[in-house]
């Protein structure tokens, strides 16, 4: 709720002089049939980062499917697309998508697709890694963590990105806090 997040700004903020550290202000939106983000513009505008991700209606044929994605990516609040496929393994196929299509619009549009580090994601799958790579865009390792106890999920997401041709170059998640910075302010 917009109440929420600008309560969590402030404790950001009293955070940040009292550690002396930089947090950066993130949200997971969630992106609607017709590919909009369920939050106003104002609001998105006001985060350092926004991921959007399906969270529902997952039945659409994979042509619709792909146009919703592909609107949420021209959305310009949006900085990457979270668990691409909405898979759960053992538990959920992905729905259907043209990777392809994605990866290529996320390419044009300076977005990103993260690399879901949970064991129940892994989630842009190490297939597609190499495909991403040669289009350009650095992918960010989630570890998807619920909890502080999840944080190391992220070393499952180091193994997925090295099976995929990844280096520390091709990882959004490995730049310097002064290029971390820049890369969010323009894309």
């Amino acid at each position: 709720k917009p109440d929420r997040v600008k309560k969590q700004r402030k404790e950001i903020e009293k955070l940040q002089k009292k550690y002396k550290i930089r947090i950066f202000h993130g949200i997971e939106s969630d992106i609607l049939s017709d590919g909009s983000l369920d939050y106003s513009k104002q609001i998105l505008n006001s985060f350092d980062f926004v991921i959007g991700s399906i969270h529902s209606g997952f039945k659409m044929p994979e042509k619709e499917m792909t146009k919703r994605l592909i609107q949420a990516i021209k959305n310009p609040a949006l900085t990457m697309i979270g668990h691409l496929t909405g898979r759960l393994l053992l538990r959920r196929e992905g729905y259907p998508i043209d990777h392809k299509a994605i990866v290529q619009a996320a390419a044009d549009y300076g977005k990103t697709i993260e690399l879901n580090a949970s064991p129940h994601r892994f989630d842009l799958d190490w297939h597609w890694l190499p495909y991403a790579k040669e289009k350009g865009l650095k992918i960010p390792i989630n570890p998807d963590a619920h909890r502080k106890e999840s944080l190391v999920q992220y070393l499952y997401g180091v193994g997925i990105a090295r099976k995929g041709g990844l280096t520390k170059k091709d990882v959004l998640t490995t730049l310097s806090l002064k290029r971390m910075e820049k890369y969010l302010q323009t894309h």
